[in-house]
C-alpha cells in the first residue's frame, strides 16, 4: 500500500513530522512518499498536480495532508480514488489571513463533495483548538462537508514543528487502524 505525504505552504519533505512518520510506516511494510512541491514560489494547484502525477498513486492509496496539502487533497479526490484520507491542519477556503491569496488556487472554489466523499472510502481530520492559522469552526466544516471524523487534539497548535510536532503517533495509529495497518 503507497502512502503520499503531501506538505503545506513554506514546508518541504525534511519538515515537521513527515520524515519521522515516513519511517514508521515504512518499517511497517508500507510504501510511503513524500514528494517535494514549489513554495511559495511558483506555488499552484496546477503545478502540484503535475507532481503528484509522476507519482505511482494507485487506488488503495493513503493520502495524508498537512495544512495546505490538505486542500491539494480535497482537489485531488474530486478526480481519482484513495483507500483513506488524513487531513491534519486543514481547511477549504479563505481563512481570513494573509495566505489566503498565494492559497488561492487551492480554495478559491465549490468542491464536489459527493465526488470526494465517493472516491475516498475513511476520510479523517485532525485538528487543534489553537491552532493559530486555522479556526476551529473551520475545521469542524471541513470535517462535516466531506464526511469526516474529527479528532481534536489539545494546544496541538498547527500540529508543526513549530507547536513541538516533529513525531506524530495519533496520526501513526490512525493510519494503522484505518488503512490496512500491519
Amino acid at each position: 500500500m503507497k502512502v503520499l505525504i503531501i506538505h503545506g505552504a513554506y514546508s518541504r519533505p525534511q519538515g515537521n513530522w513527515f520524515p519521522w512518520l515516513k519511517e514508521e510506516l515504512e518499517s511497517r511494510g508500507f510504501g510511503v512518499s513524500v514528494p517535494k512541491f514549489p513554495t511559495p514560489v511558483n506555488q499552484s494547484l496546477e503545478r502540484w498536480k503535475k507532481i503528484v502525477d509522476k507519482e505511482d498513486i494507485g487506488e488503495d492509496a493513503v493520502l495524508v495532508g498537512h495544512s495546505l496539502g490538505a486542500a491539494f487533497i480535497l482537489n485531488w479526490l474530486e478526480e481519482h480514488h484513495a483507500v483513506a484520507a488524513f487531513l491534519v491542519a486543514g481547511f477549504h477556503r479563505r481563512l481570513g489571513i494573509s495566505l489566503d491569496k498565494l492559497n488561492s488556487s487551492f480554495i478559491d472554489k465549490e468542491f464536489r463533495w459527493d465526488a470526494i466523499k465517493g472516491h475516498c472510502g475513511k476520510r479523517f481530520c485532525i485538528s487543534s483548538g489553537n491552532d493559530p492559522y486555522i479556526p476551529l469552526d473551520v475545521s469542524r466544516e471541513l470535517a462535516e462537508k466531506m464526511g469526516a471524523e474529527l479528532a481534536l487534539v489539545g494546544n496541538g497548535g498547527h500540529l508543526n514543528k513549530e507547536s513541538g510536532y516533529t513525531g506524530f503517533p495519533l496520526l501513526k495509529r490512525m493510519i494503522l487502524e484505518n488503512a490496512g495497518g500491519r
